[in-house]
């Protein structure tokens, strides 16, 4: 019983790094194979990279697989010493559940595996047939049927393809990892998305600053003497944009030198009106060019002057005979 014990510890110490080294290899061939469905992609080949893939997959697996199978050949080997307590334990009736439990389970782990690993190992076949030897055939037959197995060894070990949803989970991160533009649709779709988010921000800046200059109130001048944040109206602005200065306030006079905005042209003299002239609203006359000039005034003249008479024949005769003398 001792020489078994010591042959399997032996074993497992020579199986360990064997699934070590397995798993460094079969780690390379995937990241080559890697390489090589991103060249696939790049060529735009999508359903020969689809088919091809599903071997990086199944190669991901077996090498999480033996990941297990070395954790319970570590366990093995450090319960070595246990396996004749449980044998006596066994034949007495007797047993710690918890230690047989522990052993067992990492027992039917290789049992079960051993056969179906796509990885050829020789150690664990090895190490398979000494745990049947010591555990018995009709535990064996257990194991090989799955009962007393790991689910995550089972799942790992079943047959059957990939999920549509695993082979694009792969393929796309493959894609970003090597810098691959792929899939072509969806970057053209996100390329197009960004595009309009562009152009909508775009408008709704411009809409915002025209809503904020019709909000923006125009305010009067200090000095117009309107007051200080008086709205003004839109003929007062259009004539402070076009520099014809502030308009007085309502009531006081023009200053000096300031022009009208408005002109008044007095009409013409005719045979019915031969002194014509136009009334202005603080009490003076606008008279004609001629007028003007013989009255030497301005052209305005007060209510109740005399320079708006029309001379008589006796006027212009005593005026003539004024000069004589």
């Amino acid at each position: 019983m001792c020489i078994s014990q010591v042959k399997l510890k032996s074993t497992l110490r020579l199986l360990i790094p064997r699934l070590r080294n397995a798993q460094k290899k079969d780690t390379a061939l995937s990241i080559t194979s890697r390489r090589e469905m991103a060249d696939l992609l790049s060529q735009n080949r999508e359903e020969s990279a689809r088919i091809r893939v599903e071997n990086i997959i199944h190669t991901d697996i077996t090498v999480e697989l033996m990941e297990i199978l070395e954790l319970y050949a570590e366990l093995l080997l450090a319960r070595a010493g246990l396996l004749d307590l449980r044998d006596k334990n066994v034949k007495d009736g007797l047993g710690d559940e918890s230690t047989a439990a522990g052993l067992e389970e990492a027992a039917a782990a290789v049992i079960y595996a051993a056969p179906r690993l796509p990885r050829d190992v020789r150690e664990l076949g090895i190490v398979r047939a000494m745990l049947i030897e010591r555990f018995g055939k009709e535990f064996a037959l257990k194991a090989g049927e799955g009962v007393g197995v790991p689910e995550k060894v089972v799942s790992k070990l079943r047959l059957e393809t990939p999920r549509p949803e695993l082979v694009q989970g792969y393929l796309e991160v493959i894609a970003e990892t090597y810098g691959v533009e792929w899939p072509r649709h969806k970057r053209e779709l996100q390329r197009v998305q960004d595009e309009v988010d562009g152009e909508e921000e775009e408008n709704d800046d411009e809409d915002g600053d025209e809503g904020g200059a019709k909000e923006l109130p125009i305010l009067a001048d200090n000095s117009t003497g309107t007051g200080a944040g008086a709205p003004v109206t839109p003929r007062k602005a259009a004539q402070q944009d076009l520099r014809l200065g502030p308009l007085p306030p309502k009531g006081q006079p023009k200053p000096e030198g300031a022009k009208s905005p408005v002109s008044v042209a007095p009409p013409g003299a005719r045979s019915d009106n031969p002194s014509p002239k136009v009334k202005l609203p603080g009490g003076g006359a606008v008279r004609p060019p001629g007028q003007q000039q013989r009255s030497g005034g301005g052209g305005v003249e007060s209510k109740g002057g005399v320079g708006g008479t029309v001379p008589t024949v006796d006027d212009l005769a005593k005026r003539f005979q004024a000069l004589k003398r």
